[in-house]
């Protein structure tokens, strides 16, 4: 399989701080590629060196073996989470606006079909719903027919039935051939969408593989999950740990839900709010970063 981008040893030094720090990583084509990382993990600053907008301190990114030039921009298609449109436009009259920036590219007619905008065309661009607003913005990211398509965050705001129309726009685009990269702090998008993941903290990739190979390697077992009130202080320090807290509720990794549920029965904890479920992708960043995913 192709190789369409690399970077090779990304470091990014600012004032005060180091975001980048060593990374390296390969896209190949026709795949999507998920970038996930808590606030501060330098997720942002990666991608915007991949994309060219941003660059390294040291190390390089390559286009298809070669260092990112003025033509990468044409190969290269980005969907910014937020974007500012001109006023008063029509969402036809944006994508001859944005076609007319290059001197080759797919027409108005396949762009309107491909991102389900045919019965949109002459909505003010205004008066989009969410979704109808970012399958416009993705026809703006595809108007050059770019090898590389970048999704910033994607499909945040939207309510569920659009997110899952949106994720049929993306594995379109990629039954293409066309390499995405996606950055999103929804877990289950990444794990539907993503053939592989890097998962990066403090500038560095702490985890890199396809979701379930990773899930695969780091759990062995399944989660148990009780309200921390039905917990006593007392048997909190004889359950296994990690003891994960979030949202009112203990998590506890482990190989055999049955000794859990037997050390929590002959504690005296209160069963009712007991559920045992298999381990996500969001249960794997906690576990790697000890932080919740968000945007």
């Amino acid at each position: 399989m192709a190789t369409v981008l690399e970077a090779r040893g990304l470091i990014k030094q600012f004032k005060n701080s180091r975001a980048v720090d060593g990374i390296d990583l390969v896209f190949p084509e026709g795949r999507c590629f998920g970038l996930l990382g808590p606030n501060g993990a330098g997720k942002t600053t990666t991608v915007e060196m991949l994309e060219g907008i941003l660059a390294p301190t040291s190390g390089e990114v390559l286009y298809r073996g070669h260092p990112l030039d003025a033509d990468f921009r044409k190969k290269s298609g980005i969907q910014f989470q937020n974007t500012a449109l001109p006023d008063y436009l029509r969402v036809r009259e944006a994508l001859v606006l944005f076609r007319g920036f290059y001197d080759h590219g797919r027409s108005i007619e396949e762009l309107l079909k491909a991102c389900s905008l045919e019965d949109l065309v002459d909505r003010d661009i205004k008066k989009l719903s969410g979704g109808q607003r970012q399958r416009l913005l993705l026809a703006l990211a595809l108007v050059s027919d770019p090898d590389v398509v970048f999704l910033d965050e994607p499909t945040t705001g939207l309510d569920p039935q659009a997110r899952r129309n949106f994720w049929d726009l993306v594995r379109k685009i990629k039954s293409e051939g066309k390499t995405v990269v996606l950055t999103t702090h929804y877990m289950e998008e990444a794990y539907i969408l993503c053939d592989e993941i890097a998962i990066l903290d403090r500038g560095r990739v702490i985890a890199q593989g396809s979701p379930d190979k990773l899930l695969r390697e780091q759990f062995a077992g399944a989660l148990v999950e009780i309200d921390v009130a039905a917990v006593s202080q007392e048997l909190r320090l004889a359950l296994p740990q990690p003891l994960f807290e979030r949202e009112g509720r203990f998590e506890i990794p482990c190989a055999s839900p049955a000794a859990i549920v037997r050390v929590l029965t002959e504690g005296g904890a209160d069963l009712s709010s007991l559920r045992i479920r298999s381990q996500t992708l969001e249960d794997l960043f906690l576990v790697l970063t000890g932080q919740e995913l968000r945007g």
